[in-house]
């Protein structure tokens, strides 16, 4: 009898304690970018934290944003495939936009599940979703940070958007154009590779009406105390981005959230991995933004945010 009560009581505890199926799953995290770029590392986190103890995490690295050429960018994607296959993962997580142009679309309809995140604006051009394939689009509030411009400068006619010369970048820019278009405003591009260009860029968009810090990540020898100095001392018009990290160079940010992402493809891989089919997840966007300034820049340009916009806003800097 005690014996019986010893292996029902041992057979609960299992039960009970013991942890769901999928622990035992394995799955792979694809980065477009590397670790340090803080996008990538704040969907990094959003996976990692998410997934703990849940599954067996990999990760692997392209490094496309410090190395954006197409060559280098396939060769990482071969990497990535040989990975997969060595590897078997249950489930592979991809993040941004050149994981999934060069890996996810070469298992369209396959049997392995991707869930994709940080791809901007569209998921269309890359055919997704595939019956194998489901994520989350990033998208940027582009109109509503135009009616806190128009609201702070009056009514702009043209802007200016500065960001480095990466693909990623060029795809925002059309988007950016095509929506400010629309509403009268003419927004012109500078694309730029070095800190040289970047400063040149920054005195010569003065001229306008306000100015879109998009990114610097890809401007491989950007300076920090150099931006700094240049925007202290250069600033006359209302600067904007949608990047946290810009913020010590912008007076105004309204920023997306690289976890929100990580966490919602982490969320929905545990999803598949627990049954859920794929397919019978929609594709989705992101929906958390956080709006910032920088006082001092604000206020060393003689600029000044609207009460509504300011009760909204947390200082930054």
């Amino acid at each position: 009898m005690k014996n019986i009560k010893y292996i029902s009581g041992l057979l609960f505890f299992i039960i009970v304690f013991s942890p769901p199926a999928y622990s035992a799953k394995k799955c792979l995290h694809v980065m477009s970018y590397h670790k340090g770029y803080a996008w990538n590392d704040g969907i990094e986190k959003g996976v990692e934290q998410t997934l703990a103890n849940k599954c067996r995490l990999k990760k692997f690295y392209m490094d496309t944003k410090r190395n954006p050429s197409v060559k280098f960018i396939k060769k990482q994607a071969s990497k990535a495939k040989l990975l997969i296959a060595a590897y078997k993962p249950d489930i592979v997580i991809a993040s941004d936009d050149n994981a999934s142009k060069y890996v996810v679309t070469a298992y369209k309809n396959k049997k392995l599940p991707f869930i994709f995140c940080g791809v901007n604006w569209t998921a269309e051009v890359y055919g997704f979703p595939y019956k194998n394939v489901t994520g989350m689009v990033e998208v940027a509030p582009i109109v509503p940070l135009l009616k806190i411009i128009k609201k702070i400068t009056g009514n702009p006619k043209k802007g200016v958007y500065l960001s480095a010369d990466v693909i990623t970048e060029h795809k925002d820019y059309e988007h950016y154009s095509r929506v400010y278009s629309q509403r009268g405003v003419k927004l012109v591009p500078k694309f730029v590779k070095t800190m040289q260009q970047w400063v040149k860029a920054y005195k010569n968009a003065q001229t306008a009406d306000f100015i879109i810090l998009n990114n610097n990540a890809g401007i491989k020898d950007w300076n920090h105390q150099l931006a700094l100095k240049t925007v202290s001392t250069r600033s006359k018009k209302l600067t904007v981005s949608n990047y946290k990290w810009m913020m010590p160079y912008t007076m105004f940010g309204m920023t997306k959230s690289a976890e929100e992402q990580g966490r919602w493809a982490a969320e929905v891989a545990l999803e598949v991995l627990s049954g859920a089919a794929v397919e019978s997840i929609p594709v989705t966007v992101n929906r958390h933004w956080n709006f910032y300034s920088n006082d001092y820049l604000l206020t060393t340009a003689n600029i000044r945010l609207d009460n509504n916009t300011r009760r909204r806003t947390s200082v930054y800097w």
